[in-house]
């Protein structure tokens, strides 16, 4: 039969007769009655089995993600020169971590206090000798880590945005680095790396300015306290020593800090050097030598003057962005590169007032100047009219006065 001589069959639709008060208990033969109005059989019984069911389900689960947590507590990728710490995941109670040796966390199951029932085991035939980028990305227990001699690689990421981290100490052995305070430099303090994030707590309690509440959250001192000043000077003042030539990627972020002080050697700052510092207000460079990081006054620092030092040569992206406590920026005429984004959203509205950084000063001419390369939105931008507006270059500009 060809597709022509093909017959369509329609089949007819099936009608079923059911009467009207029969609608929701009519049964079709061969299918089960249906249980409109009518309790299942055993259904109690089953409701509390499909709960235990949950129950059980649900504390397996938890378990066994309570064992994964635990068991990857420190995680670890061998090198040819020992073994890099790639990732650690606190248990929620460890504030101090030594960095040396490959660790492992054993529980004691008969003990309910989670803040003593683990211990750290080390194995120290196996040295840790680097710790890579995000090892400790946003922990918020660790207070103090210590690196050991053996460590010859720290990622400049590897502590990003560890919020209580007060103080990185280094053995004194290690050979590429050290530290200065809590703070992390490397050998010869040519290049700071990490201030940490809460070590304005460490300098409060160092120099008798921290206080508690209930809580016990640091309660910041106001510009009305009688001691707020020498609180600013102790505290909320850093001096990068004046041995340094390179501020680090990511080494100020997210700093509790008003005032910093750059030596005229400095090079360099690196991307996100000085990255959303809200208190942060003035930048200053001097010319004086000194190694100490704590701010004793300005006759110690030799010639002060406002803003980035002569000599600097590299602005980093976003190196300033989101500082908007900043009211005055001058860029010296020995700076041939500034990053995208450098000093992004640092300008403001304050109902029709512009505040923050409202111009930028430059030593060059505008001809000389267009030679340094500079990155996309490298300006802050701020809403003009309908559209948005780079701050002003002032050239050939002068800098002000302290």
């Amino acid at each position: 039969m060809s597709k022509k001589e093909k017959k369509i069959i329609v089949e007819e639709p099936i009608h079923l007769d059911i009467p009207e008060e029969e609608i929701w208990t009519y049964q079709v033969e061969g299918l089960a009655a249906p249980h409109i109005n009518k309790p299942y059989k055993h259904y109690g019984l089953k409701k509390v089995i499909f709960a235990l069911v949950i129950i059980v389900a649900v504390s397996i689960s938890m378990y066994f993600s309570v064992r994964t947590v635990q068991k990857d507590t420190f995680e670890y990728e061998q090198s040819q020169s020992g073994f890099t710490l790639s990732k650690f995941s606190n248990t929620g109670y460890i504030t101090e971590l030594d960095i040396d040796y490959v660790s492992s966390v054993e529980y004691d199951t008969d003990n309910t206090d989670v803040n003593t029932n683990f211990t750290i085991k080390k194995d120290e035939t196996k040295k840790v000798t680097s710790v890579g980028a995000y090892a400790l990305n946003c922990d918020e227990k660790v207070k103090v880590i210590n690196i050991g001699s053996d460590v010859e690689f720290i990622d400049p990421k590897a502590f990003y945005s560890c919020w209580a981290l007060q103080q990185i100490e280094v053995d004194e052995n290690n050979p590429n680095y050290c530290d200065v305070d809590g703070v992390l430099f490397n050998k010869d303090k040519t290049v700071i790396i990490c201030r940490p994030c809460d070590h304005d707590t460490y300098l409060a309690e160092k120099y008798g300015h921290a206080k508690y509440d209930e809580n016990g959250a640091r309660i910041e001192p106001t510009a009305e306290d009688a001691n707020y000043e020498q609180y600013v000077n102790d505290v909320l003042t850093y001096v990068v020593p004046s041995s340094v030539e390179t501020i680090g990627e990511l080494c100020f972020n997210y700093a509790n800090m008003k005032n910093v002080y750059l030596p005229e050697g400095l090079k360099k700052i690196e991307t996100l050097g000085f990255f959303e510092i809200p208190l942060l207000e003035n930048v200053y460079s001097y010319k004086g030598d000194t190694a100490d990081a704590h701010f004793a006054g300005e006759d110690a620092l030799g010639e002060i003057y406002l803003s980035l030092p002569e000599g600097l040569e590299y602005i980093g992206s976003d190196a300033f962005s989101y500082n908007q406590a900043m009211n005055y920026i001058y860029i010296p005429e020995s700076v041939t590169f500034i990053g995208h984004h450098a000093l992004w959203d640092t300008v403001y509205k304050d109902g029709d007032t512009l505040c923050g950084i409202t111009q930028i000063n430059v030593a060059l001419s505008e001809e000389n100047f267009e030679k340094v390369e500079t990155g996309d939105s490298w300006r802050p931008q701020y809403d003009y009219m309908l559209f948005k507006k780079s701050v002003d270059i002032v050239y050939n500009s002068e800098r002000a006065e302290k």
